[in-house]
């Protein structure tokens, strides 16, 4: 840093890379992120809490209170050609001299900018997935836990429907809000393995009665 604090570290760990960034202090500085040449890597908020959690399979953007904001595969994850959830481009800036973008698994940019000079650092590495690192192929469902996902789903809808009759008794009002994400997401999944061709017509009917509001 133009103070004279160390700001990115690079060390050899045995057979890995170990890519750090630090914040600007002279003593006791914490590590804002952390990248490895085997493929994990992670970023921290200001407060300490996970920002980026990457592995060899996927990763993960998290907010300052923890949750789940993004989650994403690399396409070399699935065994399989199935649809996958990709990444879409992430900029962190880390602090007022380091950035972080991250396109790809094999292009993560770290980008160092002062005093009018900017130096670039390539932390990302393109993993070849062994076959214990792959995710397994999906399972399918039976029948009995196909409908018990359905009526667990129809529980949850009913249970937010009843909080919103409590939080906003106008007809009105409980109109235009709309169900939570997690709720959303969880009945297009059950929609989408109705579709698998070993499904009957007649389950499929029922599973979407009872998941369709």
């Amino acid at each position: 840093y133009p103070s004279g604090n160390p700001a990115i570290i690079v060390v050899r760990h045995k057979k890995q890379l170990i890519c750090m960034v630090r914040e600007d202090k002279p003593r006791n500085a914490k590590v804002q992120a952390v990248f490895k040449s085997s493929g994990r890597s992670c970023c921290y908020y200001p407060n300490g809490a996970v920002w980026i959690n990457i592995n060899i399979q996927g990763g993960q953007y998290f907010d300052q209170a923890g949750s789940r904001v993004r989650r994403w595969m690399w396409p070399n994850s699935f065994v399989s050609s199935g649809p996958h959830v990709p990444l879409s481009p992430i900029f962190l800036s880390l602090n007022r001299h380091v950035g972080v973008r991250i396109l790809g698994q094999d292009k993560i940019v770290i980008s160092f900018l002062a005093m009018g000079q900017q130096a670039k650092f390539s932390v990302g590495t393109k993993v070849q997935l062994s076959d214990g690192d792959r995710l397994p192929p999906p399972t399918r469902l039976g029948q009995d836990e196909l409908l018990l996902l359905a009526s667990r789903v129809r529980i949850l809808q009913l249970l937010d429907r009843l909080l919103g009759c409590l939080n906003f008794p106008s007809n009105e009002q409980r109109d235009k809000i709309k169900p939570p994400a997690y709720l959303v997401i969880q009945t297009l999944k059950i929609l989408q393995l109705c579709r698998s061709p070993d499904i009957s017509d007649e389950l499929c009917s029922s599973v979407t009665a009872k998941v369709k509001p």
